[in-house]
């Protein structure tokens, strides 16, 4: 059961930590923002699409938010309890900075799990639905398919019939039919044209078409009583060309949520995972083998080339003969073909790896996808000790100091993510040990920084880094001390 001083801790944490979760994660939504700035602009998205992709999009940073939140936020906690010399009468009382973390510690774990989990079961679904949506609001275009000669009623509203479609696009018809659907007691309309064309329309949501030498029949049956209704009361109007724009919303808004897309390694959970990565490494395999066995075929052709020339060549001449022996013309075309063969073989190793890049990259991404997984949930931990420990040591709150080591820190951590990522998707070193060397650099950090926080260590004391340099200051500093003239 939790105490009232594990209350206060804890709750003194949550403070700054729902405040920052906040500012980061807009922080990364308008990253995204700016990056798929295009893809919005002059689409026709709704507000709601917009926000629906945006959530999407940032279900995905949460596994880096967490961490830096829970770094900043463990830095400003235990830096308002140094600064409220709040840490100073808990060890007066008796009480240690490893009982004063603790709480905060399982707090920590207990988040950590919750990341695990989110990452491995929320995250890929909308990683899917965030791709799918980007991937349909990019072509813009309904999923209207005409056969021409058919009835069709996938425009909302109407039933279409074309005798005939042509065009690079489909955008010319000939032929047309367009009958509004209404029952029997509200009015009808049936426009008929010889022709007509599909133009691209200012508002996505819509569908304009332009058609040429026609009639429009209204049939006027709302409202009037069954004598006027069997007289069929209708109307013919003869139009030369008549633009008529239908709302396709409802098609375009199911076309944006349908998902396309359902291979991709990142809507995949841990397990899952697994399979693709022994698939990428079979595959591989296999292509290893069939390169090994292409290149050794070649290599003997050229070696069983080589000597078959020699041997000809030791048989026109005596018994025993070396390749120096051989008549000047002979031996240069000898060497010229065996350059030859030798050229087309590294060209053909030249090829063969510039086919086996993209296999060796896609296999290593997706391990260190699958790593990242539990890799981030251990970042909370060391992120933690780590800022627990400098809090209590620098002994600032705020928005100050503590902030700026935070980024500095996160951007350490964030450039030896991202360089040995990219060793890895290179193949220049294991994608496991990629994945976590990260956390195997900051881990004994976080301890050590803990050691001195325990041992009470003034790391970050101005004035004792000054005295250990007055020693080398003095050099480059007058005396200023008055002298009496003699």
């Amino acid at each position: 059961m939790l105490k009232i001083l594990d209350r206060y801790i804890i709750k003194t944490f949550f403070g700054p930590f729902f405040f920052i979760f906040s500012v980061l994660f807009f922080i990364f939504i308008v990253n995204i923002i700016w990056i798929q700035l295009g893809q919005f602009m002059g689409k026709g998205l709704s507000y709601w699409q917009i926000m629906k992709l945006l959530f999407y999009l940032g279900v995905s940073v949460i596994s880096m938010v967490l961490p830096l939140t829970i770094l900043l936020a463990s830095i400003m906690s235990f830096g308002e309890f140094g600064e409220r010399y709040e840490l100073a009468a808990m060890k007066a009382a008796g009480i240690s900075l490893t009982r004063v973390m603790m709480p905060l510690l399982g707090v920590t774990i207990i988040m950590s799990i919750i990341l695990y989990f989110f990452s491995n079961n929320i995250i890929p679904d909308f990683q899917r639905k965030a791709k799918n949506m980007l991937f349909n609001i990019a072509q813009t275009k309904p999923a209207l398919n005409f056969t021409p000669g058919q009835f069709i009623d996938q425009i909302p509203g109407n039933m279409v019939k074309f005798d005939k479609i042509t065009g690079e696009n489909d955008e010319n018809i000939e032929g047309v039919f367009v009958h509004k659907k209404a029952s029997s007691y509200d009015n009808q309309q049936t426009i008929v044209a010889k022709r007509g064309k599909f133009v691209p329309a200012a508002n996505k949501n819509y569908l304009k078409l332009v058609l040429y030498d026609g009639y429009v029949y209204d049939d006027n049956f709302a409202g009037k009583g069954e004598n006027v209704r069997l007289k069929q009361p209708d109307q013919a109007i003869k139009f030369d060309s008549l633009t008529s724009h239908f709302d396709v919303s409802e098609i375009i808004n199911k076309a944006i949520e349908e998902e396309k897309i359902t291979d991709d390694y990142r809507f995949q959970t841990f397990n899952e995972l697994n399979k693709t990565i022994e698939k990428a490494k079979t595959d591989n395999d296999r292509f290893f083998t069939n390169v090994n066995n292409d290149v050794l075929n070649q290599t003997n052709s050229v070696i069983s080339y080589m000597d078959s020339k020699q041997n000809r060549a030791k048989a026109k001449a005596k018994p025993i003969i070396k390749l120096d022996t051989v008549k000047k013309e002979k031996k240069l075309e000898i060497i010229k073909n065996a350059y030859d063969r030798l050229e087309s073989l590294k060209s053909t190793l030249e090829g063969k790896n510039n086919e086996l890049d993209p296999g060796i990259k896609y296999y290593n991404k997706v391990v260190i996808y699958q790593q990242r997984i539990v890799t981030y949930s251990f970042t909370c931990i060391i992120f933690f000790l780590i800022g627990a420990s400098l809090g209590s040591i620098i002994r600032k709150g705020g928005m100050g100091l503590p902030v700026i080591i935070a980024i500095v820190i996160f951007i350490i951590f964030y450039v030896i993510n991202v360089g040995f990522e990219n060793m890895a998707w290179s193949g220049k070193i294991n994608p496991y040990l990629a994945a976590w060397i990260p956390n195997i650099v900051l881990f004994p950090f976080g301890v050590w920084m803990t050691y001195k926080a325990l041992t009470d260590s003034q790391l970050f004391d101005a004035e004792k880094y000054k005295a250990a340099l007055k020693p080398v200051t003095k050099l480059f500093v007058k005396n200023k001390e008055h002298q009496r003239y003699q």
